[in-house]
């Protein structure tokens, strides 16, 4: 018995990370809770409580745990120094590439980020209803709305981020082929190259949460854009065994950088449509990374260059 609710659980996990990661935007905090709603299923199944559908019981638990923990994020991320993103995830698109691809969209850092305008309650009936196909009954259900606060919560939720919402180059080998002549262009130094490729009102934005070096705000335009490219790029020469792996970063082409050792000091991640880089996001909080490996020192990296 015990065995079969192991592997229960198991099977119950992913959709469960799913859930909690796009409402948190954070790996650890979305670890965190799944834990605890496993934990919170596995007890009702010990006392035979009678689940007539666990993945509808874990979405419930795992739901109002995320608003719970979102709200206390909230506050700590009013005093988070520098820009915040979303701690940045890896994805293996070997592994059920159509559903993966489905899911993309609703993974990148530039949609997590819009999710943050909403109240906790609000991105929860949005994610719910459309990223996961549940109906608004169950969605009522699972956050303690009646149906039509539900309706009402999505409905508003859309309109505020339907303006802002990100738009994607459908194309893989478009994306691909953009993202290689991106990567080359910037470890050449080729300014004029670099700003070819980026839209013209690009968005160049870095995370480093007080603990690395990175951007104190957002940077627009494409020259201010492709110069910053540049100038990083110079730098990164100037670091001994400095690497960068090409990855897709929440759905999206990017790369991860780390050191000769293998130590992750940084992830990237590239929103690209009609053609052009219209995004780019740098994370290299170091705490943002510890769930990729080993993390590496960037400060040391840099007394070391100099």
């Amino acid at each position: 018995m015990k065995e079969s609710n192991d592997q229960l659980l198991e099977e119950l996990r992913p959709r469960a990370f799913a859930i909690a990661y796009r409402m948190l935007g954070s790996v650890a905090e979305a670890e965190d809770v799944v834990q605890e709603a496993l934990l919170q299923v596995s007890k009702a199944l010990e006392e035979g409580e009678r689940i007539e559908s666990p993945r509808a019981y874990v979405a419930t638990v795992t739901t109002r745990l995320a608003i719970d923990e979102l709200r206390s994020a909230r506050a700590r991320r009013e005093t988070y120094v520098g820009e915040w993103l979303p701690e940045p995830i890896v994805l293996d698109t070997r592994e059920d590439p159509e559903r993966q691809a489905e899911m993309a969209d609703s993974l990148s850092l530039a949609f997590l980020v819009l999710l943050e305008s909403l109240s906790p309650e609000q991105r929860a009936a949005l994610l719910l209803h459309d990223v996961f196909d549940y109906d608004y009954a169950e969605i009522a259900e699972i956050i303690g709305k009646s149906e039509d606060n539900a309706r009402q919560l999505a409905v508003r939720a859309r309109r505020n981020v339907d303006e802002g919402r990100p738009r994607f180059e459908a194309s893989k080998r478009k994306r691909e082929e953009l993202t290689a002549r991106f990567f080359a262009a910037a470890e050449e130094g080729d300014l004029a190259a670099l700003e070819e490729l980026l839209s013209e009102d690009v968005v160049l934005k870095g995370d480093g949460g007080g603990k690395a070096p990175a951007l104190a705000r957002a940077l627009h335009g494409r020259d201010r854009v492709a110069r910053a490219l540049r100038n990083w790029m110079r730098q990164g020469e100037r670091i001994p065994g400095l690497k960068l792996r090409r990855a897709e970063v929440n759905g999206q082409p990017g790369a991860i950088y780390t050191e000769s050792d293998g130590a992750v000091i940084g992830a990237m991640a590239l929103d690209i449509a009609d053609g052009k880089i219209q995004g780019i996001s740098s994370i290299v909080n170091p705490d943002k990374l510890r769930h990729l490996g080993p993390v590496g020192d960037v400060w040391a990296l840099l007394r070391s260059r100099d």
